[in-house]
């Protein structure tokens, strides 16, 4: 079950508010057909209000909800960290109803994960050029940058940011980004944070 399933997932069927205090009520009337799931943490984007789980058992990944993190005393829960919880099973699959534990040592930092196989790499051709997000999709997985009007916009790939650390790029951030030409088009193959420095123009 892909990335993809996220954003399709959270429909009405999902995001409903008051899914961990109904069905708290609904486990003292009658017991709920719960499942204990341990795994890893896939991704979490509190902005967006959920993520997923990995399950050790090979199942599909597992959502989790905002509301049942922070029910159960969490803030986040960073991709790497390991986690037990008891969940729900769904019509789009299993979904977390309860936290049990969530070990945070063990949280991967973003520049340590491993690019994605699908991911095109592309060679710099240019320096460190300075730049402006236009927008960017975490869930989608990519976003753009643009150093000015009449300029090309330059594609940047989720796997690129992680490679350098960068969670996610909010519109309007002045970033620093070396790119090259790319299947269809200019492509990052760097790129740095504005408040990390101004490094001159680099060719």
């Amino acid at each position: 079950m892909g990335d993809d399933f996220g954003a399709k997932a959270f429909g009405n069927r999902f995001m409903v508010p008051t899914l961990g205090r109904d069905a708290e009520g609904r486990l003292d009337d009658q017991p709920l057909d719960l499942v204990e799931i341990s795994g890893s943490i896939k991704w979490f984007d509190v902005s967006k209000g959920f993520g997923f789980i990995v399950p050790d058992s090979g199942l599909a990944d597992v959502l989790l909800h905002v509301s049942c993190l922070r029910r159960d005393g969490y803030q986040t829960a960073p991709e790497g960290a390991r986690i037990v919880v008891e969940a729900i099973e769904r019509p789009r699959g299993y979904q977390a109803f309860r936290i049990l534990s969530m070990d945070l040592s063990t949280a991967v930092h973003p520049s340590q994960l491993p690019p994605a196989r699908t991911h095109v790499q592309v060679t710099a051709t240019s320096g460190l050029e300075k730049a402006e997000v236009k927008w960017f999709n975490r869930l989608r997985g990519f976003g753009f940058v643009s150093r000015g009007e009449g300029t090309e916009d330059i594609f940047v790939h989720m796997e690129t940011l992680r490679r350098t650390g960068v969670a996610e790029l909010v519109p309007g951030d002045v970033v620093y980004v070396r790119f090259g030409k790319g299947p269809k088009g200019l492509m990052a193959s760097e790129i740095r944070l504005g408040d990390e420095g101004d490094p001159p123009n680099s060719h």
